[in-house]
């Protein structure tokens, strides 16, 4: 996880205190339920948006804002996706930082998952018949 651009060890372990264990959310939407980056549609005539979700795990929410705004400063994947939102729909900042909260979500529960498997699979021991 710490790979992650915008993650450093200390932001590691409150993402890993707030989570747990991965294996507990079935699925990359479950987790982005779990933290408040899963967004909430909203009909008004025929537009179609999404709303903030004020819901989930606040302090694990807080931590993915965090990562956010450091990758929309320092990153350039970041950036460019923050950008080519705002140019190709009506996006404005809150709601390009809001795909992207998303988005870092989805690479945390990744590299959790993938991490997990991983240490699964170290530990299996090798059948000594």
């Amino acid at each position: 996880m710490l790979t992650i651009v915008g993650v450093n060890v200390l932001t590691a372990a409150k993402l890993l205190g707030e989570i747990g264990d991965i294996t507990r959310f079935r699925n990359s939407s479950a987790f982005a339920r779990h933290n408040g980056t899963a967004p909430i549609p909203v009909w008004s005539g025929n537009d179609d948006r999404h709303r903030l979700n004020r819901g989930g795990n606040r302090q694990l929410n807080t931590t993915l804002h965090r990562i956010a705004i450091t990758q929309a400063r320092c990153h350039e994947g970041a950036r460019a996706l923050i950008k080519r939102r705002q140019e190709t729909t009506r996006d404005t900042g809150k709601g390009s930082l809001r795909v992207l909260k998303r988005h870092l979500s989805d690479v945390i529960y990744r590299a959790l998952v993938d991490d997990h498997n991983r240490h699964r699979d170290q530990e299996t021991p090798a059948s000594t018949e």
